[in-house]
């Protein structure tokens, strides 16, 4: 499914995004050195039940996930990549944590993620993971206006994750959302352009590139739901929910 929103949903995406970025800034300053990964989510649901929002995590049941996902936050620490499910760890001096977030309000849904380092030691090859993803998320971002192909935001965050020199894996990408999280179309994070769906006006995506450092394999958890890389080796995700207006594009997630 494909929604495109009207003006009036388009302006409850804003406020949804705003939302989104708002707990996500909140969690990052409180992810400090000494921090559980358990209060990390407790904060998160308080934030979102004070807002009067909806979580579209915590009964989110699809097909790659062992059950209800049962938590507010994908938190997803050093060779975890993606929906890192919560649980009893708390943050080391130089960890690389990614925060992942999507929640509904006034029915409407916008996700974005955002990967950090905690404390003082900051890892080069862990920096230099985060910083690749927020270029690419820029590239991607920068590709996307009325008339564009998804192909076209493929290809340009595939090109800076492989200039940067890591290898891009294509089951997990961005995608639509609006009265739902995932819809399509499916934005893989590496292909041709001009190829795929023509963006249109009204158009909410999550553009999110992610990389391991030294592999494009994913393997699951024990927990049914947390994604690592098979090596062991570090990760970073980057996502905005944007919006296709009539003038170009509209980051609604901006922190």
């Amino acid at each position: 499914m494909i929604e495109i929103l009207s003006p009036a949903e388009l302006d409850r995406a804003r406020a949804t995004g705003t939302l989104v970025a708002s707990i996500l800034r909140t969690m990052q300053e409180r992810s400090t050195v000494g921090t559980n990964l358990l209060e990390i989510d407790r904060w998160t649901r308080a934030m979102i039940a004070d807002a009067g929002a909806e979580s579209c995590y915590v009964d989110y049941a699809p097909s790659f996930g062992r059950g209800p996902f049962g938590h507010y936050i994908c938190t997803s620490v050093n060779d975890a990549v993606l929906h890192g499910k919560p649980h009893d760890y708390t943050l080391a001096d130089g960890d690389l944590l990614t925060l992942d977030l999507a929640v509904s309000l006034d029915g409407i849904v916008a996700d974005s993620a955002v990967s950090f380092v905690v404390g003082k030691t900051q890892p080069a090859e862990s920096l230099a993971l985060i910083e690749a993803t927020e270029r690419a998320l820029a590239a991607g971002i920068a590709a996307a206006r009325p008339g564009a192909r998804i192909g076209d935001l493929s290809h340009a965050i595939g090109t800076v994750l492989t200039d940067a020199g890591y290898t891009v894996n294509t089951e997990f990408g961005g995608h639509g959302v609006g009265s739902t999280m995932h819809q399509d179309p499916h934005i893989a994070n590496t292909g041709r352009a001009g190829r795929g769906y023509t963006l249109r006006p009204g158009l909410l995506l999550a553009i999110e590139p992610w990389v391991m450092a030294d592999t494009d394999e994913l393997v699951t958890d024990s927990d049914g739901w947390t994604l690592r890389s098979a090596t062991g080796a570090r990760t970073a995700h980057s996502e905005h929910t944007v919006a296709i207006t009539e003038d170009g594009v509209e980051v609604l997630t901006l922190r």
